[in-house]
């Protein structure tokens, strides 16, 4: 009898642990259950939050280019109202074509001129300068001589000197040797590019050594190299420093207005000049013709920037690539 008393107490205590343990079972699933759901909630609010600061900082970056636009888009009293308004309550497509009909010949140079002027300049100084950035990159990346890493920290330590600095003594320099006025004073002074020059050599740093031995093993010369395997590895890079450094020359304003008169400047000097009603075409010459209206420099403006805005969205995907991925060794 009092076997059968131990093993029915037995028996029951295992039960009652049994018991136990899947109740602290449940708690535990239900714990954890409670866990994730507030792990959820936070990271449906964090992520809420991330999206609405990332939103109302678009929107002030998207303003400025907004505004820009529309104003472009109004007539010029609608513009001067005291109390501005946010959508134009007329398209006045007008601007543009009063914009683009302001291309006389003379001091102030036609807008044709200009354009040449911006891609003669635009496209040389580009493919000269990325030539050398790419000789330059491989040469401080993979060629061994003494004094390169010194050479290398002189190059970048240049970056930190302001750049009118550098605008002042080439002024000094080209009106010495009467370059005023010439393809070659908005071309040469910019050619290197220290800052392009680090994005590629970082590129070609990450490019492993096994390639090189290889490629000697083939029979490549240094040359053959570089335009066969590097340059190939590197082109989201390669394609990100041409964009970049012919958006600087298209954006040039202070070197081109300081060294040349108005027919040797570039687009950007050109969007800066005041633009009259000419031949009292616009408001029933409400204006005259010489006073400057802001619509039209918005217009032009427009004009400018279109080409800009086509690039960088055909080729975002290259720059931000070529960028990011030159800055994670090196």
């Amino acid at each position: 009898m009092k076997d059968l008393e131990n093993k029915e107490l037995l028996n029951q205590e295992e039960v009652t642990e049994v018991v136990e343990v899947e109740e602290a079972k449940a708690l535990a699933a239900i714990d954890l259950n409670k866990e994730k759901a507030r792990d959820k909630r936070a990271k449906i609010v964090g992520a809420i939050l991330s999206y609405t600061f990332l939103t109302i900082c678009a929107f002030f970056a998207f303003l400025p280019f907004y505004w820009m636009v529309i104003s472009s888009l109004k007539p010029e009293y609608e513009y001067r109202r005291s109390v501005p308004t946010f959508f134009p309550h007329e398209f006045y497509f007008k601007n543009y074509a009063a914009v683009l009909s302001q291309t006389d010949t003379g001091s102030s140079g036609s807008f044709l001129q200009i354009i040449v002027n911006t891609l003669v300049v635009g496209l040389v100084s580009t493919s000269i300068g990325l030539v050398v950035i790419v000789i330059t990159s491989y040469a401080l990346a993979r060629m061994e001589f003494k004094g390169k890493n010194l050479l290398f920290t002189l190059m970048l330590a240049t970056m930190m000197i302001p750049g009118e600095m550098f605008t002042l003594t080439n002024y000094l320099t080209v009106s010495k040797w009467g370059w005023n006025d010439t393809f070659t004073v908005l071309i040469l002074p910019f050619l290197v590019s220290i800052y392009y020059i680090y994005l590629l050599r970082n590129n070609f740093k990450q490019i492993p050594n096994s390639l090189y031995q290889a490629a000697k093993v083939d029979g490549l010369s240094d040359a053959g190299y570089l335009v066969k395997v590097m340059v190939p590895l590197t082109a989201p890079t390669l394609i990100s420093v041409t964009l970049l450094k012919f958006i600087a020359t298209w954006n040039s304003y202070i070197w081109p207005r300081l060294v040349n008169t108005q027919s040797w400047q570039l687009i950007t000097n050109w969007v800066t000049r005041g633009f009259p009603d000419r031949g009292a075409k616009l408001y029933n010459g409400l204006y005259g013709t010489t006073m400057a209206l802001t619509t039209l420099r918005m217009a032009a403006v427009c004009m400018v920037s279109l080409p800009l805005f086509i690039l960088f969205i055909a080729f975002r995907k290259y720059i931000m690539h070529g960028v990011s991925k030159s800055g994670t060794k090196g």
